[in-house]
């Protein structure tokens, strides 16, 4: 009796703790509005419903490998921008650690705030401890064309660029 009891509350806690699968390509851009590095919402699907929207995910604001990242794309932007692409970075950060990191290296692009793991489930992208796992998605149009489910650190707006040139000439 007790095995079963056991058994069954295992199932309940991986059932519970599973991650959600992470999107694939020609999925749609998950509908959420959550609070950016000024605490106002912000609507994802509106931002990224025409174009190119890069969303990038990163464990933690201001620590060595995410600012590494968020810097390649502060000095990708320029580029980026030319080719029609908009840059979104996520993490589980509170308003207040993402308007610091902003603040702090300079960032041209907004950073949303998914304290409640929102974004982070919907994406798929669950860490440990409630961190997002560090992870890239371009999409066209709100539709998913492009992942990179190990993002770099320090070349992510390269590899993103690289991307770029192999999508089909419908999508550039």
């Amino acid at each position: 009796m007790k095995l079963v009891s056991f058994g069954f509350f295992s199932l309940l806690v991986l059932t519970v703790m599973a991650p959600a699968a992470e999107l694939k390509l020609g999925d749609k851009l998950p509908t959420l509005t959550l609070p950016d590095q000024d605490g106002k919402p912000f609507d994802l699907s509106a931002y990224g419903s025409e174009g190119y929207l890069l969303v990038f995910f990163y464990p933690k604001a201001n620590t060595p490998g995410c600012t590494a990242q968020a810097c390649s794309l502060r000095d990708g932007e320029a580029e980026l921008t030319s080719r029609g692409v908009k840059i979104l970075g996520i993490s589980a950060d509170k308003p207040e650690s993402q308007k610091k990191f902003v603040s702090d290296q300079k960032l041209p692009y907004p950073l949303i705030a998914d304290s409640e793991g929102k974004a982070i489930q919907a994406f798929g992208v669950e860490g440990m401890l409630g961190f997002a796992r560090r992870s890239a998605f371009l999409f066209h149009n709100g539709k998913l064309v492009w992942r990179d489910a190990k993002s770099s650190t320090k070349d992510q707006a390269s590899v993103v660029l690289k991307a770029l040139d192999t999508l089909s000439p419908a999508r550039k």
